[in-house]
């Protein structure tokens, strides 16, 4: 093929994907391998780090078949990866973090919940550097996780000479480095970017010393930059895994919505200007929901992750904020309905772009929000990420009633996308109050594909909404990542304006649509404060 193509590996909850990418930012070919997920009581959640790496060699051979590629085409490779704890032993094998003592089980995943006392009382220090995480540390974050293990598995806890991020063990797996991204580091492991050092006394502190010892070895000694090229590239076995050519560039990390964050926010417009980064939010859509935000100088903001330095993009401050549940919201509450069983038979695959059809309003998208008039859903079904940062927050459904047809199940739906999108409006609520300034919202996810859920986020929330070209905005940023470690761009902000698209512009319709969702909204903090003074009156 003319020119070098780039590959992004993602490895997300349920599979692992990988895509490779022309110079361009063109999808040539993509694969897919699911991954084995334990579940268990008490908000636990386990993988296998060597399952995920035999994904990760299954789906980038099916990607290279597709795009019809051959090694020596490779230019690089980026890898992401959700916000999971990797343990291994010092000879790099699987060392068990799971109460069964299987060592496969080596992996604590990123909306396990297992740390929650762990996590209060961290947050109970009222250490300095919570203020760099929001003001509270969050129990999908790598610290109250080690500390739960050192306190339930010390054995096994003692015995674990390495500690990753997800994304960094695959960069590990894949070029031998030990170094750590700094995007992993500062977003979930309490590493001070901006300062370029481990806050030890924090450690010390919360009762982690022993991480201090020897550099750092055990968690990170060498911190780089996303898209930095790791020690001599693919290792002979990692390129023999995947069928690639030994020394083929592999880049720093990112985590797997921050890498969708760089698919998008960077692209030019639908006319092809530019438009600062600064100036938009990235919204990352799946399971759960990823909002960020980059600026000039640092700004701190109450319930929001952050201010985190060279997280994102390099020389930037990120804030980060989110929903613990959104996807997951969506699925949950549409199967208490006695009428979707029947629907999803019908529909399979295509239940969503059935119903929207059904859905969709003759007066317009934005005229379908109306269904949702007397319907009220508050998704927080797995606590409020941010602004609230509360864990313990859980949702509501008001305006339920005895119908069991289909268009009680719409109703539903539209009502979720609405407390969906209330939710981003409270976070650039949270983000505006302390100088971000976000007219635009740069989608990317499943859901983003949707006309319907694009209308109802920008008329729910008065911005623009922006939707990129490629189907597929996290393997791209990742792909971006393996373009600047093979130097085929000098830098991400480079590959973000040559290797990023935006297909299509959605404004907020205003008026009495504008009109309804502000009394939809008013509705939504009132659900809000409810829920929370209901676990306050039972605590008492």
């Amino acid at each position: 093929m003319a020119g070098k193509a780039f590959i992004g590996v993602d490895a997300g909850t349920g599979s692992v994907r990988a895509g490779i990418f022309d110079a361009a930012g063109t999808l040539l070919g993509a694969g897919r391998h699911a991954i084995a997920l334990w579940r268990e009581a008490g908000g636990t959640a386990e993988q296998s780090s060597d399952d995920i790496w035999q994904a990760a060699i299954a789906a980038v051979h099916d990607a290279m078949r597709e795009a019809g590629v051959k090694p020596g085409d490779i230019g690089g490779i980026g890898f992401d990866a959700t916000c999971s704890l990797v343990a291994l032993d010092a000879a790099g094998r699987p060392a068990s973090v799971s109460m069964s003592d299987d060592p496969a089980r080596n992996v604590i995943v990123w909306m396990d919940h297992r740390a929650l006392d762990q996590t209060a009382r961290i947050n109970a220090t009222g250490h300095e550097v919570l203020r760099y995480v929001g003001g509270k540390i969050s129990p999908e974050m790598e610290t109250p996780k080690l500390l739960w293990l050192k306190e339930n598995k010390p054995a096994h806890f003692a015995r674990t000479a390495h500690f990753f991020d997800l994304a960094d063990y695959l960069t590990w797996r894949a070029s031998g480095s030990l170094a750590r991204s700094s995007c992993t580091l500062a977003c979930k492991w309490t590493y001070l970017a901006h300062e370029r050092r481990w806050a030890d006394d924090f450690f010390h502190a919360i009762g982690l010393g022993e991480l201090t010892a020897n550099g750092h070895a055990r968690i990170g000694t060498d911190i780089v930059e996303p898209g930095a090229a790791l020690g001599q590239g693919l290792s002979a076995a990692a390129a023999g895994d995947f069928g690639l050519a030994p020394g083929t560039p592999v880049a720093a990390s990112l985590i797997d919505a921050h890498a969708g964050a760089i698919g998008t926010i960077g692209a030019p417009g639908v006319n092809g200007a530019a438009e600062p980064a600064e100036n938009r939010l990235a919204l990352i859509m799946g399971t759960s929901t990823c909002a960020m935000a980059v600026s000039r100088e640092p700004r701190f903001v109450p319930g929001v992750w952050g201010p985190y330095y060279n997280a994102l993009i390099p020389g930037l401050w990120l804030a980060e904020g989110g929903q613990s549940a959104a996807g997951a919201a969506i699925d949950h509450y549409l199967r208490l309905h006695p009428a979707f069983t029947a629907l999803q038979q019908e529909a399979g695959d295509r239940l969503f772009e059935v119903m929207e059809a059904d859905i969709t309003h003759p007066a317009g998208l934005s005229a379908a929000a109306f269904l949702a008039r007397d319907v009220h859903v508050l998704p927080d079904i797995n606590g409020n990420r941010s602004p609230g940062a509360d864990p313990h927050a859980r949702g509501l459904w008001l305006g339920m009633n005895a119908e069991t047809g289909r268009a009680s199940l719409h109703n539903l739906y539209v009502a979720l996308l609405c407390g969906l999108a209330y939710g981003v409006a409270d976070i650039i609520d949270a983000l505006e109050a302390q100088g971000f300034v976000l007219p635009a919202i740069t989608v990317s996810g499943g859901a983003s594909r949707s006309a319907l859920v694009r209308q109802i986020l920008a008329d729910a929330t008065g911005r623009r909404v922006l939707l990129p070209q490629t189907s597929e905005p996290v393997l791209l940023g990742a792909a971006m990542l393996g373009a600047v470690a093979g130097g085929a761009c000098a830098s991400l902000p480079e590959a973000m304006q040559a290797m990023g698209r935006t297909v299509a512009e959605v404004r907020p319709a205003g008026g009495q649509i504008a009109a309804f969702h502000a009394r939809k909204r008013a509705v939504h903090r009132l659900m809000q404060a409810t829920e929370r003074q209901s676990r306050a009156l039972m605590a008492g």
